[in-house]
């Protein structure tokens, strides 16, 4: 049986650092992600003045919290001075970060790259303003650069809408236990519901009492309380070795995923079951085995966004059109995903159509060209798989997978070579 050991959630591991800074006392997260991304969120905790350490699998942050629960502003964001944190291509960093200098008694400037400069942060912002915190756009309103000057966040309700990304809502409920009285957060649309759950069950797993009524979240002024973390495999990523099994009517396994994870884009295998996959999920791992040929199908993807340029990749090898729906909201991630793979597939020679936040592939066999990847890894990979039955496809930017899985080619070529297909190699 052919495995892939898929590195670890980039999500978890961000999610991670955030409560191990906020928490009295020394944790230890393990099996972290270590990728551009995550190393900004690292970066950007030590311009804040947190101590981390990240040697090998075991990753030290001293965290930064007083065990009464109160006079946070003391000791939360510990930064001496003024100081600037850049924080690449991360939105995590971007979104989840302001919060906790916010919390702080210094000022800070948030700057990235041109294209996380276009990434929104309005919503998260008018919430943290309106939590008292003292946030000004540099330029662009509702876009980075933008200063926080710090002094403290207090509790209360608010109104959000998190129908672009669920990160405005994690950035609130992951401050939560450092404010100085209850957060309730009514939430009027939301997107990637799983990553909210997953953000609550690490919470808890870290001591706070955060709890979801409907749309209704609450987080009550209770500190974190130091730990360790293990940090399980991505699920996101794992999606590109699963659909390469589809594809191709081979199997694989992917270790440390299973119906125990907290990511949902693990539900993307069952989406691969749809089409006719066999799935077999365990507590602790996945298989696929691909079938003959993909069925088309139509599915609504709000839950699993990340996962549909995976989808969108394998579609023109599916026996009829495939549907993917209510995706709006990829439309404002690294590029405008829905566009970029609708240009992909079509310079493929595959019929593509597209609305606001739906896209129909049709099936038709793709010829080689060149993927216009638009800096986004999530177009790399999905269209690497696509390579896997289309000798000649090539990326004009492959080291772009370096934001989340800078070993990817390497683990695809891997895994082809265990399934005995040295013909090519990936990227």
């Amino acid at each position: 049986m052919s495995e892939v050991r898929v590195p670890g959630s980039k999500s978890l591991t961000a999610r991670a650092l955030f409560v191990a800074a906020s928490a009295a006392g020394t944790s230890t997260v393990h099996r972290p992600l270590r990728s551009d991304d995550t190393e900004a969120f690292v970066d950007g905790l030590r311009q804040l003045g947190y101590g981390v350490e990240t040697a090998d699998d075991r990753w030290t942050v001293h965290g930064r919290h007083p065990a009464s629960g109160t006079g946070a502003k003391a000791a939360v964001s510990p930064a001496a001075g003024p100081t600037d944190v850049y924080c690449r291509d991360a939105a995590t960093a971007a979104r989840f970060l302001p919060a906790l200098a916010a919390l702080g008694g210094s000022t800070v400037r948030f700057d990235a790259s041109a294209q996380l400069r276009r990434r929104p942060l309005g919503p998260v912002v008018d919430a943290l303003r309106a939590l008292g915190a003292d946030l000004a756009y540099e330029g662009t309103a509702g876009h980075l650069p933008l200063t926080v000057r710090g002094g403290g966040l207090r509790g209360g309700t608010l109104r959000l809408d998190a129908g672009l990304s669920s990160q405005f809502l994690t950035a609130l409920l992951l401050a939560g236990p450092l404010l100085d009285s209850r957060l309730t957060v009514q939430v009027t649309d939301l997107v990637s519901v799983p990553y909210v759950d997953m953000t609550l069950a690490l919470m808890r797993r870290f001591g706070a009492r955060a709890t979801r009524e409907g749309d209704t979240f609450t987080v009550l002024p209770e500190p974190y309380r130091a730990g360790e973390y293990t940090v399980e495999p991505d699920a996101s990523t794992a999606s590109y070795f699963l659909a390469a099994a589809a594809v191709t009517g081979r199997s694989v396994t992917v270790p440390g995923l299973g119906t125990g994870s907290l990511q949902g884009d693990v539900e993307f295998a069952r989406v691969l079951e749809r089409m006719g996959a066999r799935v077999r999920l365990d507590a602790d791992r996945v298989t696929v085995t691909g079938p003959d040929r993909l069925r088309g199908l139509t599915v609504a993807m709000r839950d699993i966004s990340d996962t549909m340029p995976t989808l969108a990749a394998i579609a023109p090898f599916a026996d009829a059109p495939v549907l993917i729906t209510d995706v709006y909201n990829t439309r404002v991630k690294e590029c405008d995903r829905l566009d970029a793979c609708a240009e992909n597939l079509r310079r493929l020679g595959v019929p593509v159509e597209t609305g606001r936040d739906w896209i129909r592939v049709h099936p038709a066999p793709p010829g080689a060209a060149l993927v216009d990847c638009r800096g986004d890894h999530r177009i790399a990979m999905s269209f690497s798989i696509t390579g896997l039955r289309v000798p000649g496809l090539s990326l004009d930017d492959p080291g772009c997978v370096k934001k989340t899985f800078p070993g990817f080619h390497d683990a695809l070529d891997d895994l082809r070579r265990q399934w005995g297909d040295t013909s090519h190699r990936s990227g």
